[in-house]
């Protein structure tokens, strides 16, 4: 049995493995922040529950690359600090997010992640860290359709130029 046989906990992480995952790390507690901020500025309900879902989304990715890279003897990139609350109307109308710009923001991220996510799992040997980014992978896509789904119905979503074709018998 060679090094990269058994069990997968056991073998070494990669060059790949490593920095990708102190990456996405690093992101993921910068997106818990930024979220935490943006959520001082949402006023729709429907929005907030889903960032709120994108913020604990996020920490439970924490919660498994910390473990992972710890087991690794890896150090851990700087954690920003929580954000406080503060009330929607005590931010001056100019210098507010709007509804539809946060939802655009974390739906890209979303869409940002499932690409990190897909690399991880491309660039990866060990079969845990293929199945962890595959676990993350999945619930971002199922949030990013709740995120579509949301943006249609409260009529935010800005299509790009749609193309009809059109036959030239007409």
């Amino acid at each position: 049995m060679g090094i990269l046989s058994g069990n997968p906990k056991e073998e070494p992480m990669h060059y790949g493995e490593v920095h990708g995952s102190w990456s996405y790390l690093f992101g993921a507690k910068g997106k818990i922040a930024g979220y935490q901020t943006m959520l001082n500025h949402v006023g729709d309900s429907d929005l907030y529950k889903l960032v709120v879902e994108a913020i604990e989304g996020c920490q439970q990715e924490v919660k498994q690359i910390e473990v992972l890279l710890k087991e690794n003897g890896i150090g851990l990139p700087p954690t920003p600090p929580e954000r406080p609350k503060a009330c929607l109307e005590e931010i001056p109308v100019g210098a507010r997010f709007l509804d539809n710009e946060i939802a655009a923001a974390v739906a890209a991220d979303i869409a940002a992640g499932l690409v990190a996510c897909s690399t991880m799992m491309g660039q990866s040997i060990r079969e845990d860290i293929i199945m962890m980014f595959g676990q993350f992978h999945t619930q971002k896509a199922t949030l990013g359709g709740k995120y579509l789904r949301l943006i249609k119905e409260k009529g935010w979503l800005v299509p790009p130029p749609l193309h009809i074709h059109k036959s030239e018998d007409c």
